[in-house]
């Protein structure tokens, strides 16, 4: 008997919890204070499967990060990779992720879908806003917040940082230790290499078989907000949604174009058609690595990119050029902040921003990568990882969307970097 595909598991799962959260909601709604079955809290039960599934995704966010940034610098810096090819591939990367974040940022704030009619959707949404909490948070915020961000990049205490789940020094430190890898004489590197690589490979396997229980996790946090709050979190939610997907339409439609048509100097829209196959790919499956073998013979074939350059661009971009990905990052972070109530300034909204670019390349190649990324940025801006279960109800279309964005983002990468390197391409203008 064939298995069903896991996004179709947590679709199920979310329409389960639907039925059941409302149910218990209803039950509440008639006079029950808390509905049991079998003397058990049907509330305390959904939160208890929920925060079990959300507590094994925080298990392995800081080996994870570490082990997958430091292969990621080592693999860049090696091989004569960071010559004039790995250059223009990395600033062009760099240069597309920051605009697609800062994209994501400037639409959350001007829709603000974590207001409804001007007031908080926290309450909506079940999420626990208690006045002293959220002033807490909010304490000391100002213009230092920005030295703030850079102070923070350089922990004291390593493994204390670890433990107090400080990703920044973490991400800076994996940074440093990757690249200063690449400078050791070969015979120390490779030893280094091999080990870090294989912890990375473990916890990818250890992702893997966490998220096999994510329609239970899923349903225990759906489950329990709707129990809370009633079908009315569906509001806020679809706002954002909607937003997060004007956002990455807009990246692709608008921003790529700009690109490919004033760097590489190619017609932008003939882009797409030569691309369709591969968005497809990657929407159906949410998964930038399965989709390469498509991504590369697309560009090879529709667009007329070099193996030469295609083979190095585009593995390098489905593991660090995450458009989409850090899109939604910088843009969850905020639609939750926004519903914490919490007044954000331009140093924690950048903040936001560095986080969001630095964990899409950590985690770029794990499924349902954004989970742990957004877990790292609310830890650092001082919001409660279980946030994150207000996200689930939509962010399968979403994750499927933001990976058709991300492959497109690589493709383009392939085509300006073979245009700057000389090559004529299927769809160069001149």
């Amino acid at each position: 008997m064939r298995k069903l595909e896991l996004h179709w598991q947590i679709l199920i799962a979310i329409l389960l919890a639907g039925i059941a959260g409302y149910l218990v909601n209803r039950s509440i709604a008639a006079g029950v204070d808390d509905p049991s079955l079998f003397g058990v809290s049907l509330i305390a039960a959904f939160d208890y499967v929920g925060s079990l599934f959300l507590n094994a995704l925080k298990m392995i966010i800081v080996p994870l990060i570490f082990s997958s940034i430091v292969i990621g610098v080592a693999g860049i810096g090696s091989g004569g990779n960071l010559g004039a090819l790995g250059g223009r591939t990395l600033l062009f990367y760099l240069a597309t992720t920051l605009a697609a974040t800062c994209l994501g940022l400037l639409l959350i704030n001007l829709v603000g879908p974590g207001y409804v009619d001007g007031v908080p959707a926290g309450a909506m949404l079940a999420l626990d806003t208690s006045g002293a909490d959220i002033a807490a948070i909010a304490e000391g915020r100002g213009p230092g917040d920005v030295a703030k961000v850079f102070h923070s990049m350089v922990p004291p205490n390593i493994v204390q940082a670890a433990a107090d789940g400080q990703m920044l020094g973490i991400i800076f430190f994996a940074i440093l230790f990757g690249y200063f890898m690449t400078r050791l004489a070969h015979e120390l590197a490779e030893p280094l290499f091999k080990f870090w690589d294989g912890v990375f490979h473990v916890m990818m396997r250890m992702t893997e078989w966490i998220m096999k229980f994510a329609p239970i996790g899923v349903f225990g946090l759906v489950a329990k907000v709707v129990a809370e709050a009633g079908f009315g979190a569906v509001r806020p939610l679809f706002v954002f949604a909607l937003t997060v997907i004007l956002a990455l339409l807009l990246h692709i439609l608008v921003i790529m174009p700009l690109f490919l048509r004033f760097v590489g100097k190619v017609h932008p829209y003939k882009m797409f058609p030569a691309m369709a196959p591969a968005m497809l790919t990657a929407f159906s499956t949410a998964s930038s690595s399965a989709t390469l073998p498509v991504t590369m013979k697309r560009v090879e074939e529709n667009v007329g990119v070099s193996n030469k350059i295609s083979s190095f661009v585009l593995p390098l971009g489905a593991t660090v050029n995450m458009n989409g990905t850090a899109l939604y990052e910088c843009a969850a972070a905020m639609f939750l902040a926004q519903a914490y109530g919490l007044d954000l300034t331009v140093g924690v909204q950048f903040s936001i921003v560095f986080i969001a670019l630095m964990t899409s390349v950590g985690v770029a190649g794990v499924p349902s990568a954004s989970l742990v990324a957004i877990a790292i940025i609310l830890g650092a801006i001082g919001l409660p990882v279980e946030a994150i279960g207000v996200l689930l109800v939509f962010d399968r279309v979403l994750d499927m969307a933001r990976t058709a964005v991300n492959i497109f983002g690589d493709a383009c990468c392939a085509v300006i970097v073979a245009r700057l390197d000389g090559e004529k391409t299927n769809i160069a203008i001149d």
